[in-house]
């Protein structure tokens, strides 16, 4: 009894800092997310800066990682939006022509399922009529969204400072938090660190270097199976790769959407395939390449952690769980005294079983 009081008491204080900690990042949510990005960015940047500063001031040398970061950017973007308004003419067309092509495949549905122009036509003034209904609740909801538009840019913009002093000072802040502690605990903080560093700077790295791989694949895909807006579907993937379980799934359904739209079932399928494979490469070969055993979760705790990140946090809780559930376990790996494995049960164990 004295044992479990022990572990009771011991694993409410647990839960109670755990709840602490979710509470006092849900308050202050846009600072931790800016922190996190400011991590992610560091980590990505880091070595190309450690490059520039073997030949360079570190002041310099962060600058001109940070710019070559935005002029990637830049670029992705800039060519994003001349595919978009380069194709849009001809995208309309053959998008209303696809249309109408679904709409008489609808009116002829296996099992005797039909779906006609009236319904569809009832179904589009029943829409209307609800949007008339809803407006002023849109519109709030509209005012809402504007206020989380300058979050983001608020978040990115605190983002990219932290980002500065982490890549130009980055080891003269983490010393000088080392020198807070008691000299005793010093050690023990340095390995924890050091091998949590390791851990998500080596996920953070891994993930945009997948991400861009999945989305130069889907861009040859789509390329070769002629969907229009090729570019802007491809960046989709590119985004989605940083969603696990859910985010490259999601990008799929939308470039298996265009293409059905434009050029029929057969090509929607076909482009299905072709990012179905994407995922089996990345799954098999791309992740244990790149990754090693920098990150290694178990897929069952994976896709634990994601739904319970979702349910906490929505699709922002699905992006950052993985790397702090990765580096959690990386840090107790590391301090843990692990004991022997166990052997094979005994003889007599294994005949008292059931």
């Amino acid at each position: 009894m004295r044992k479990s009081a022990g572990w009771s008491w011991r694993i409410l204080v647990v839960i109670a800092l755990i709840s602490l900690l979710v509470w006092a990042t849900a308050r202050i949510q846009l600072v931790f997310v800016a922190v996190f990005l400011g991590l992610v960015i560091t980590a990505v940047l880091r070595p190309l800066v450690n490059v520039f500063a073997k030949v360079m001031p570190r002041g310099l040398a962060t600058a001109l990682g940070l710019l070559s970061a935005l002029a990637f950017v830049g670029g992705l973007l800039t060519y994003v939006i001349t595919s978009v308004t380069g194709q849009w003419e001809s995208l309309s067309e053959q998008f209303s022509t696809g249309i109408a092509q679904l709409f008489a495949l609808a009116q002829n549905l296996p099992f005797g399922l039909t779906i006609t122009e009236e319904q569809v036509s009832e179904w589009l003034d029943q829409g209307q009529t609800w949007l008339q209904e809803n407006q002023s609740a849109l519109l709030d909801r509209a005012a809402a969204g504007a206020g989380s538009v300058f979050e983001v840019f608020a978040a990115l913009a605190l983002a990219i400072f932290c980002t500065v002093f982490f890549l130009a000072r980055g080891n003269d802040m983490w010393k000088w938090f080392l020198n807070q502690l008691p000299a005793k605990v010093r050690e023990k903080w340095m390995l924890a660190g050091g091998v949590g560093w390791y851990t998500f700077s080596g996920y953070a790295r891994g993930t945009v270097i997948i991400a861009l791989v999945d989305g130069f694949l889907a861009a040859i895909i789509l390329l070769i199976a002629r969907v229009p807006l090729a570019a802007p579907l491809a960046v989709l993937v590119f985004i989605g790769a940083f969603i696990p379980l859910v985010g490259a799934p999601a990008a799929m359904i939308v470039a298996m959407v265009v293409a059905l739209a434009v050029n029929g079932p057969v090509n929607a399928i076909l482009v299905g395939i072709g990012i179905a494979l994407i995922g089996q490469f990345e799954g098999h070969i791309l992740q244990p390449l790149v990754m090693g055993k920098q990150v290694s979760l178990h897929p069952l705790v994976v896709a634990l952690a994601v739904t319970a990140g979702t349910l906490v946090a929505g699709i922002l809780g699905a992006v950052i769980v993985i790397p702090i559930v990765a580096v959690m376990w990386a840090v107790y790996a590391k301090l843990r005294n692990l004991d022997p494995p166990m052997e094979d049960l005994e003889p007599d164990a294994r005949a008292a079983q059931p």
